[in-house]
């Protein structure tokens, strides 16, 4: 769920959408994603942390936006609609939304630790190499992002920052693989 542009370039067709449709019914025969199916898709292991499946949790919700505890096909395209074909802004407006926990519009400096955190962790899956100073990276976010320095970073320093600093972008990059599962779900038999 980067909040890159993605390399994809091509419309997502009516057959891709009957290609995913299958795929989906496929993975989820109920017609509907259940978290745990979310997680074995995104490929986030049953040994991940509390912090990885918490967050994870958090991305589920964004997706179920009628709130029932699952994500239907409606959801789900319009998830793969944001992933592959979203605008930036569009990426940068949801990325905010599962960073802010309590939900109060602005990420304060726990929120932005704890989100931190765990994309680090997400990122040594790949490559176990990652060092990484956690207060250090929050601490540039907020000198970068913070402008009112309120201690608080709302939607608008986010969007603002983000777009405008490509480390800040790489630090708050959402790398859990959806964009490539869709095309991979697309060259299955």
């Amino acid at each position: 769920m980067g909040q890159t542009q993605t390399a994809v370039d091509k419309e997502v067709t009516l057959q891709n959408i009957q290609e995913l449709y299958r795929r989906f019914i496929t993975e989820c025969p109920s017609g509907n994603l259940h978290l745990h199916e979310f997680k074995r898709i995104f490929c986030i292991k049953s040994n991940c942390t509390e912090e990885e499946s918490a967050y994870m949790e958090n991305v589920f919700r964004s997706f179920d936006t009628n709130e029932d505890g699952k994500i239907d096909f409606m959801e789900f395209v319009a998830a793969v609609h944001l992933v592959l074909r979203g605008k930036l802004e569009d990426k940068l407006k949801w990325s905010f939304k599962v960073f802010d926990r309590d939900g109060n519009g602005c990420l304060d400096r726990q929120e932005v630790q704890h989100i931190i955190k765990i994309i680090s962790t997400l990122k040594r899956h790949s490559d176990p190499g990652i060092t990484e100073n956690i207060e250090d990276i929050c601490d540039r976010i907020f000198e970068l992002v913070d402008k009112n320095h309120d201690s608080r970073i709302s939607l608008e320093e986010f969007i603002e920052g983000a777009q405008k600093d490509s480390w800040l972008m790489d630090q708050l990059k959402l790398d859990i693989g959806p964009s490539d599962w869709f095309l991979e779900q697309q060259h299955k038999p």
